[in-house]
């Protein structure tokens, strides 16, 4: 499927400590406090999309003006299928991935997660602290 012709190029940015239930189109709400975004996916198929923030998920900046989060967003489980990075309140949209791609992108997600945590159990242990 195809995302709409109408998908976004720019937001605004709300710091809330609680993400609101109806969330507003174009508007990317962000909790530092349970290091979360929340937004309406920018494609236009009004589905909400949830980017954690933790260090093998998403890493947001804040100039004092505007955010950019990193890594992309990629809407996978989606009919949208929706790719986008959010780059100092912009919308910059890539390419759709093909299935093969999404899988390689998924695993190597997967293997990256899975070495972050047993490098942190290897250095709890170094230190002789229980692991995560």
């Amino acid at each position: 499927m195809s995302r709409s012709t109408a998908h976004r190029t720019t937001l605004r940015h709300e710091f809330v400590r609680h993400v609101p239930e109806q969330l507003e189109d174009g508007v990317l709400y962000i909790s530092v406090e349970f290091a979360t975004a929340m937004h309406k996916c920018f494609c236009g198929c009004g589905l909400e999309v949830a980017t954690p923030f933790a260090p093998t998920q998403w890493k947001l900046t804040f100039d004092g003006v505007s955010v950019s989060l990193r890594p992309s967003v990629g809407n996978w489980s989606y009919d949208c299928k929706s790719h986008y990075w959010i780059h100092r309140n912009r919308v910059v949209w890539g390419r759709q991935l093909s299935p093969s791609e999404i899988g390689r992108l998924r695993e190597r997600e997967r293997q990256e997660m899975e070495l972050y945590y047993a490098k942190r159990r290897l250095d709890a242990l170094s230190d002789g602290e229980p692991g995560p």
